[in-house]
């Protein structure tokens, strides 16, 4: 069973569908177009319900109502904060970047990056907004969030304390962009205490859409400045940082200037000419305070500047400057730094394609306890029962590397709304994911793969290691053929969803098992193909009940519905509807447990009281009413036992089958 899982095409290559770039999907259902012509026509100033200026806005812990340093917080709207309040100032800048009081550098390096790209910068920060013509106190801004783009409106209302603001900041005391996008991203996942602490590679790619790739500058590949040089020639968003292995010391300063615990921008990679005609090998980063910087070969004042030519330093860039941005040789670089980020782009980043060759299948799904979150490998008992995506890689690269051939793809595995439900207790999970290889026999058969297959077979390509992060992404180079990939948290029983993302610069296909579409299909039954009827008050089947319905219709237990099965179980529906309809006559969209008894009986089982009790039980509200829904599981329920009886000539004892009707 695959859970809920549905492949959705690429979201920038669906451009006049809902969520993608010409087409945001509307955060909260808030069109900003028409909510700024309505404050204009009514001559006030947009106040965002959904997001208000509150204390719930700040946070739920250290930003809620029992902490101190919200009780001096006061929100107000740029106006009031300075004479001439200017979106943008002569363009955005890294300068426009710094630091508050608020643990987001990782979101914070990933915005400085963004400017390096104006193209990339103004599809996150939509022009012409502005404080003079068309204000209207309201702003918007657009993220990539689990495969669509989001239009993200918010009033102008910022926290402030003693006129000053409190988070994000620009160098020009009047410019404002950076500081309204990190509260549409606070809007985004419920809280601005929501974005403490995470992750440069998270704030990419709800940049870009993109995927990231980590290197430890331990085992960093010998070709990894011709790497960082080609991603920046090529628009990728680039972050590092330096790990804090004792957590006292997190976000502390070295010697040497740099901050260990901290996230970094990557702003540049160049290789400048010294006097005696040889090339040095330099990096520029910057850090999200604005400030802080190092102070070792390459700084700002350092003597190694007197080396190269005056057109060299205008080419760099160069300054001494107490704004956070800083050069460092290569090497020095690669000593002190532990790990770089690099966001590689996807083409719904850009429209334009020639620079960005990525081939994307984007699948959705869910582990659901009990049902298809089986743990990782080190569980055979229940590892199973994840979801599973076939993938077929079906040419091999054009230009291998070492002489090897094969098909190079990335898998990128993404958990969501973690950030979001934070306040909830909600932290991230474990994931990792395994590939296995579908023997040839099996090429085609999008049945689902076995217990007994994963005991015999050892994974032919998995993750380096199972970890907490939002996302787990590794690149393969693998043989054409067909392969199952198998994503899931480290420990069974842990409910959420997910995101499976597979990237490649030549043609592959990523399929689901098709009784996971049939699934979906049937959810949208009730809305879509049976005609539309008030009296059953219903959006369509629950997982649960599309679950039943295919294991109850699949009668050659390929896990699929082929056109007679899927027939029959539409004619059990209907009929099961009009059964329905009948016993709600006061049209209320329910049935009383009552009523359920005459309803059984009319779909042709006969039961005895101890079951219409368990039925009750099981089935009914708090009212003792039975839903359309519900009564449709019941059914199919019922329909299995009966079915299950007739096989074995009636020698199974039916009262041994109550377990099928409990909650678990």
């Amino acid at each position: 069973n695959d859970g809920m899982a549905m492949e959705k095409p690429l979201s920038g290559l669906r451009r006049d569908g809902e969520g993608s770039l010409n087409k945001p999907v509307r955060f909260n259902s808030q069109e900003f177009s028409s909510l700024r012509q309505e404050c204009l026509q009514k001559k006030t100033l947009f106040e965002d319900e959904s997001f208000p200026a509150t204390v719930e806005s700040l946070g739920f812990k250290e930003l809620g109502h029992k902490s101190n340093k919200v009780k001096n917080i006061v929100w107000k709207r740029p106006k009031e904060i300075c004479e001439n309040p200017q979106f943008i100032v002569e363009g955005a800048s890294r300068t426009d970047i710094c630091q508050g009081d608020l643990g987001d550098c990782w979101l914070l390096a990933a915005i400085a990056c963004l400017t390096l790209n104006e193209k990339l910068l103004f599809r996150v920060v939509p022009q012409e907004q502005s404080f003079s013509e068309g204000y209207g106190g309201i702003f918007h801004f657009q993220f990539w969030r689990y495969g669509d783009w989001v239009d993200v409106v918010i009033d102008d209302r910022i926290p402030t304390l003693n006129n000053q603001l409190v988070f994000t900041k620009s160098a020009e005391r009047n410019e404002f962009w950076s500081a309204l996008l990190e509260k549409a991203y606070a809007k985004l996942h419920g809280s601005y205490e929501a974005l403490k602490g995470g992750n440069t590679t998270e704030a990419m790619e709800d940049f870009t859409g993109g995927v990231t790739e980590f290197y430890e500058l331990k085992e960093a590949p010998k070709e990894l400045y011709k790497i960082m040089k080609k991603a920046l020639d090529r628009g990728s968003l680039m972050g590092c940082s330096i790990d804090s292995l004792v957590p006292a010391r997190f976000e502390t300063r070295t010697l040497t200037g740099l901050v260990k615990g901290h996230a970094y921008s990557v702003t540049a990679v160049e290789e400048p000419s010294q006097q005696k005609d040889s090339k040095v090998r330099l990096v520029r980063l910057r850090n999200p305070w604005g400030q802080v910087e190092w102070n070792g070969p390459w700084s700002d004042n350092s003597k190694e500047w007197g080396v190269l030519s005056k057109s060299e330093k205008e080419k760099l860039q160069h300054q001494s400057a107490e704004d956070g941005e800083f050069w460092m040789s290569f090497e020095d670089f690669k000593k002190n730094y532990t790990k770089i980020e690099i966001c590689n782009l996807t083409p719904d980043a850009l429209e334009d394609d020639k620079i960005h060759k990525w081939t994307v299948s984007v699948n959705e799904g869910r582990w659901v306890r009990g049902c298809s979150a089986g743990g990782c490998r080190n569980y055979p008992d229940t590892f199973w029962t994840n979801p599973q995506y076939r993938l077929r890689l079906l040419e091999e690269d054009d230009d291998p590397e070492d002489n090897e051939v094969g098909c190079t793809f990335v898998v990128a595995l993404m958990q969501k709304n973690r950030r979001k439900e934070r306040k909830m207790g909600a932290n991230l999970f474990t994931i990792g994911f395994a590939i296995y290889e579908v023997p040839k026999e099996m090429h085609g058969n999008k049945q689902h793969m076995q217990k007994d297959f994963f005991v015999l077979n050892s994974s032919k390509a998995r993750c380096k290691s199972y970890i907490n992060l939002r996302e787990v992404t590794q690149r393969f180079r693998l043989s054409p053929g067909e392969y199952v990939i198998v994503p899931s948290t480290y420990e069974p029983h842990q409910e959420g969803e997910f995101i499976l993302r597979v990237f490649s610069e030549k043609k592959n296909t990523s399929d689901f098992t098709w009784s996971v579409c049939v699934k979906f299909w049937l959810m949208c039954v009730c809305v879509c193909f049976l005609p539309p009827d008030k009296d059953l008050n219903t959006e369509g089947f629950s997982l649960e009940s599309c679950r039943s319905m295919i294991a109850l219709m699949d009668m050659d237990g390929t896990g699929r519905l082929n056109l007679q099965e899927f027939r029959h179980l539409w004619n059990k529906i209907k009929q099961w509807q009009g059964i329905f309809k009948h016993y709600n006559a006061d049209q209320s969209g329910t049935i009383n447990s009552y009523e359920m008894r005459n309803a059984v009986n009319d779909a042709g089982f006969r039961l005895n009281n101890q079951l219409y009790d368990i039925i009750t039980m099981r089935y009914a509200n708090e009212n003792m009413n039975i839903d359309f829904d519900s009564f449709v599981s019941c059914l199919v329920r019922l329909e299995a036992i009966w079915l299950f009886c007739t096989v074995l000539d009636h020698c199974f004892d039916l009262f041994h089958a109550f377990e099928l009707f409990s909650p678990t």
